[in-house]
């Protein structure tokens, strides 16, 4: 193949997924002449899996990505069809926004932006070479023979990587949704050592809409007030349509004996499959297998958009032959007819070890050389977008010379996800969930802004509209928390009535208006007809107030927790420490702090196998009290 020198840029970005997408989009927009490469254009913004953004846990993520200036969530406001609040029935750090999208309209839309996106070329081409000329210094060659020098190079392959499709007995190289794979990249990555893994992932089946009966399913309706991801989104008018529901149906017995009776042909049970499967989204096979008591399995039939038929089946996802597919599938309450448009697949793919990179998504080998999304061992949009965006912001800021932005667990569910796989590292698909944080009150979806817009703006991402509106619920809040808690209410009939209407109990005499509104089941909207006073506030607004009134003694504990933790992350261990002159230090601790070289006392103490005990002696070894 003949090679020729096409452009030079400062970044180049190989994969437009979730990641690549939010990792060009930031380097672009903070200055770097950025090129994202795809293998195919019509693949930008796929969702090759589920149609939705946001979800347990993920929902948050969403948040703080737009918080920080991010694409995904004023994306999928836009192409928006429902949305629910999950989990609204519990505490408020455990809320979590889902919206289904409306798939080709995302997509359409998120190329769109791209393509608007000042510094940023989208390229349709393969990158089949990586090579490293020296730090800050990389070449990628495309299939056709382009070559482009690039100061960073951010890798967001998504399941792309020598992907491998597998259906019961059948499997052939392939990309999801049936694109080319990537089948040369993953040598070039092994000659630089950058140390792979084989990961699994798999999508259920699409089904006809017409072919199934919906007045024997269950319906799963959107909020009556939606709520938004984009914080420049105006909450009060914002409309759905269409508003499309889900449905729920549910496996059974007879499904169940067709799946065990077909185990030695699914690709997982017969060793077909090599790569490992994520945990907390596995085949109906492997649930089948697993929850052998359960005699059940519910699942949720999802629209894919207002313009097509296609509705996808969350929870059936499998490697079983077609037609064991298609043996279950009609032993299904209400999908007995179902036509299948598409046949539910696994595939195998390559992905990098995070345990080779910083915070700062870099690999510690490699200056300028990062990873973002499923190539880091992850599964889910939004992990992946919120990878790609730390990638991209801190390319950039390689760059143009400035620190590594660094996103610490206790301010975010990002900081947690990227600490978690640089210091843990990850042997499955890794997805977030609210439980992998020891900081989920301080880290609510309501308060991201709160959060992490300031940084957002400093860094250049977030615009100056936005920046206002966050200053101006920053300032309203703070004012209406600081009247509540200086506010009294004196018994009287309208106040007994309020209370008793809530189910709470009477007062006999004056209350503080912070108190009361700390009582479990009154609301701040419940007051409203003894608060003449009361400012006019957004519904966002109303929600910050509340959450902070009602649990301001968890929330000022969780601080505290939060204060000590950054007291250990602020204690720095020096790059050229040798860990193998410190006595007191088992052998094995030895070698994994050699082998990771945390930055600090912090990121040290996380790591998998290193005890208080170790920790201990390294303070006494750095003499740090």
């Amino acid at each position: 193949m003949e090679e020729y020198a096409r452009a030079s840029i400062d970044v180049a970005v190989i994969g437009a997924g979730h990641a690549g997408i939010e990792a060009a989009c930031a380097a672009a927009k903070l200055g770097c002449k950025t090129a994202l490469f795809t293998i195919n254009l019509d693949a930008v913004g796929n969702m090759p899996c589920n149609p939705s953004i946001g979800g347990t846990g993920k929902g948050h993520l969403v948040y703080e990505i737009d918080a920080l200036g991010g694409v995904m969530g004023k994306i999928a406001d836009k192409a928006c069809l429902q949305s629910r609040m999950l989990n609204s029935g519990k505490g408020p750090a455990v809320h979590s926004l889902r919206m289904q999208q409306d798939r080709r309209l995302y997509q359409t839309l998120i190329k769109s932006y791209i393509e608007q996106t000042p510094n940023l070329d989208l390229i349709q081409a393969e990158i089949v070479d990586l090579r490293k000329v020296g730090d800050l210094d990389y070449r990628v060659l495309t299939r056709f023979g382009a070559l482009y020098s690039a100061k960073c190079v951010i890798i967001c392959t998504g399941t792309y990587l020598k992907g491998n499709i597998i259906v019961g007995e059948v499997q052939y190289s392939g990309g999801p949704d049936g694109m080319f794979p990537s089948d040369f990249l993953s040598e070039a990555l092994l000659k630089l050592d950058i140390p792979l893994m084989r990961f699994k992932t798999g999508t259920p089946a699409r089904l006809h809409a017409d072919s199934i009966d919906y007045s024997v399913l269950e319906i799963q309706k959107g909020d009556s007030k939606p709520y938004c991801f984009d914080h420049m989104t105006d909450r009060e008018a914002f409309e759905i349509n269409p508003d499309l529901p889900c449905y729920t149906c549910y496996t059974n017995q007879k499904t169940h004996e067709i799946i065990r009776n077909n185990l030695h042909r699914s690709p997982i049970y017969s060793g077909r499959i090599k790569g490992t499967g994520p945990r907390y989204c596995p085949s109906i096979e492997d649930k089948v297998v697993r929850f052998a008591d359960k005699e059940r399995h519910q699942l949720f039939i999802e629209p894919m958009g207002k313009n097509t038929k296609e509705v996808y089946l969350q929870g059936f996802s499998s490697s079983l032959p077609e037609e064991v597919q298609m043996q279950m599938l009609h032993t299904i309450k209400g999908l007995e007819n179902a036509k299948v448009m598409r046949t539910a697949y696994a595939i195998e793919y390559d992905c990098a070890d995070p345990l080779s990179m910083d915070a700062a998504l870099e690999f510690k080998a490699h200056k300028g050389l990062y990873g973002a999304g499923q190539f880091n061992g992850t599964s889910g949009y939004e992990e992946a977008a919120a990878q790609g965006l730390i990638a991209g912001i801190n390319a950039a800021r390689q760059i143009q010379g400035k620190d590594k932005f660094i996103l610490v667990r206790s301010s975010s569910y990002i900081g947690t996800l990227i600490d978690d796989l640089v210091t843990k590292g990850t042997n499955e698909p890794y997805r977030i969930m609210t439980s992998r944080s020891e900081y989920r009150l301080l880290l609510r979806q309501d308060n991201a802004d709160e959060r992490l817009t300031q940084q957002g703006y400093d860094i250049g991402l977030v615009s100056h509209e936005q920046y206002q509106r966050f200053l101006s619920k920053k300032q309203n809040t703070e004012n209406e928390i600081k009247r509540i808690n200086s506010t009294n209410f004196a018994p009287g009939k309208l106040l007994s009535q309020i209370l008793e209407q809530s189910g709470s109990s009477p007062v006999e005499h004056g209350i503080n208006y912070a108190d009361l509104l700390r009582r479990p089941e009154i609301t701040y909207e419940a007051l409203a007809p003894i608060d003449p006073q009361r400012p006019v506030l957004t519904s966002a607004e109303k929600e910050c107030v509340e959450v902070n009134i009602k649990y301001d003694g968890y929330i000022k504990r969780q601080l505290r927790d939060a204060e000590h933790f950054l007291k250990l992350e602020s204690r720095k261990i020096p790059e050229d420490i040798d860990y193998f002159a410190i006595t007191g230090i088992r052998m094995e601790t030895k070698q994994k702090l050699d082998k990771l070289r945390p930055k600090s006392l912090g990121q040290a103490s996380r790591i998998s196998g290193v005890s208080p005990a170790d920790i201990s002696v390294l303070m006494i070894y750095l003499h740090i009290s």
